[in-house]
């Protein structure tokens, strides 16, 4: 099984890193949420264990922006804040479990066992436009009744703007929910993603969804143009 540690203090993921390992399974560790979010785009994991209290892009905020991805990984919540409205606030989110601190080792396996039994939890909702047709609970990508392969970021992108279908999103706004607060993701790397992300699902010229508005942003229209 893989499991995704995302804890800040080095000495606690370290000691879950071992304690994973000697229990059979691999262990992946960031210390930021900004980092878990790029490392999420491009890996699949079967147990997210999060610490809530991270910096930058706290626990709440990751576990939003996985679930408004489409990403149904089990969420572990680690937390030394036991208040019932954290509790509350961590599971409507989309965790799946919520550990205060300080636990016993052998629970907390118990645990991250128990969230990988009970795998995603599929929400089918199937987004369309054009040619184009996604259905979220499996990134399935169709283009006229086509299969297409995506990556994690070009999905990222495609099912965003396929959420605010004909309305125009930002720039800034794609980059912060692609890459979150990542200050080493250039200007010109969105450029190439869309450049990527149209030949493979709107390369048509004469039935073209996605459009550009110079120095604004994108716009994927409901019908072609």
């Amino acid at each position: 099984m893989r499991v995704f540690v995302i804890e800040d203090d080095r000495r606690m993921a370290a000691l879950l890193q071992q304690v994973l390992g000697e229990d059979g399974h691999q262990a992946v560790v960031a210390h930021n949420g900004s980092e878990g979010i790029a490392i999420m785009l491009d890996s699949e994991f079967d147990v997210v264990v999060l610490d809530v209290m991270l910096p930058g892009t706290d626990g709440f905020e990751f576990t939003r922006r996985l679930r408004l991805n489409g990403d149904r990984t089990p969420v572990l919540m680690l937390t030394a804040r036991d208040a019932p409205a954290d509790i509350v606030r961590g599971l409507d989110l989309g965790a799946d479990d919520y550990l205060t601190k300080p636990f016993a080792l052998d629970v907390f396996l118990a645990r991250v066992r128990a969230a990988a039994r009970r795998g995603p939890a599929p929400q089918s909702v199937i987004l369309s436009a054009g040619d184009i047709r996604v259905d979220t609970s499996c990134h399935d990508v169709q283009v006229r009744g086509q299969n297409v392969i995506l990556t994690r970021t070009e999905y990222s992108i495609l099912e965003m703007l396929l959420r605010r279908r004909d309305r125009v999103v930002s720039r800034e706004a794609i980059m912060a929910q692609v890459w979150g607060d990542r200050t080493d993701v250039e200007n010109n790397t969105l450029d190439a993603f869309m450049k990527l992300l149209r030949s493979k699902v709107d390369s048509d010229p004469e039935r073209r969804c996605i459009h550009t508005l110079r120095g604004v942003g994108y716009i994927l229209r409901t019908k072609p143009e």
